[in-house]
């Protein structure tokens, strides 16, 4: 039987909490006092009976009490936004919203065409489309502000609570201009690697292990002109007009690529492969416009990894 004490603020407080990890940012969002939200965690402490946050250094972290209890509360809060939504669609004839979270890898070939076969269902559902790095895409969807993940499989400990469907594999390139110097090498690609500015992913990334392994398994232990970036968009433009390298996943580039914008370097890059496919909440039943969306997604993946962008071929 449900606790008569916890109410919808108590979810939706401990909620944003974890999600901000801040009880100021979250007393913000919420349009309440740092006090108000202090006391509303206290109270659900004092029905749980267990901590949920703790203190870490100037700011907080969540429990491993509270890791349990939030993926239950960010799966109510998403059935109730869900029943709320329901009665709206139905009053105005509409779909239910589909919201998706999609990793660059994605992003540029995969949601596209995914999207372009869901329009023709004519579902009469409103789309979301958010992209970002994968924590954060994981953490949205955990506690209900996303419906699916598109992209690389994450780190064992990050998928508790959550189901993967495994699409197809890819791997990282390293990409550079046309008439880029190292094209022309005569030597082993490496020896040079470090002359020249290059892009990596962030820490944070899910494709950052891979590449670091690589990077040292091939006698390079750390880059002097080392970039992080997660923006396609920068690292496109920058590659474009610099001698700098671009270590990014395969499927971000394959239409630079394809175009011959972009070229990637005679490196074998293939064990940095990963599967790539659908994180959804665990025991989570889709919506029908979003079982829709899931098979156009699948069906995109089969044309794309029917004819797979790779590296130029073994250096």
């Amino acid at each position: 039987m449900i606790d008569a004490r916890v109410k919808f603020r108590h979810l939706q407080t401990f909620v944003e909490v974890a999600r901000q990890k801040s009880v100021m940012k979250a007393a913000g969002l919420l349009h309440v006092s740092q006090p108000a939200v202090t006391k509303t965690i206290r109270e659900l402490e004092e029905v749980l009976g267990v901590a949920v946050f703790e203190r870490d250094g100037r700011g907080i972290r969540i429990t491993r009490y509270g890791e349990a209890f939030l993926r239950h509360a960010g799966a109510a809060l998403t059935a109730i936004r869900q029943g709320l939504d329901s009665v709206s669609q139905e009053r105005a004839g509409e779909g239910p919203p589909v919201r998706v979270g999609a990793l660059p890898t994605v992003s540029t070939r995969i949601m596209p065409r995914a999207m372009t076969h869901f329009l023709n269902e004519e579902t009469g559902s409103r789309i979301k489309i958010v992209t970002g790095e994968n924590a954060v895409l994981l953490e949205q969807l955990r506690i209900g502000d996303l419906d699916l993940v598109v992209g690389r499989l994450a780190a064992p400990e990050q998928m508790t609570g959550f189901s993967f469907e495994h699409l197809y594999s890819e791997q990282v390139v390293f990409v550079v201009r046309k008439g880029h110097p190292l094209l022309s090498a005569k030597r082993s690609m490496f020896d040079d690697l470090g002359t020249y500015p290059v892009l990596m992913p962030t820490r944070a990334s899910i494709i950052r292990p891979f590449v670091e392994r690589f990077l040292i398994a091939n006698g390079i232990a750390s880059l002097p002109n080392q970039i992080e970036t997660v923006s396609d968009s920068f690292g496109r433009a920058f590659v474009r007009a610099s001698d700098a390298i671009w270590i990014i996943s395969a499927g971000v580039v394959a239409g630079d690529i394809e175009d011959g914008m972009l070229v990637a370097l005679p490196i074998d890059t293939s064990e940095t492969r990963g599967p790539v496919g659908l994180t959804m909440r665990a025991n989570a039943i889709p919506s029908m416009p979003l079982a829709i969306l899931m098979q156009t997604i699948r069906e995109a993946a089969a044309e794309v990894s029917g004819k797979p962008m790779e590296a130029a071929g073994p250096q």
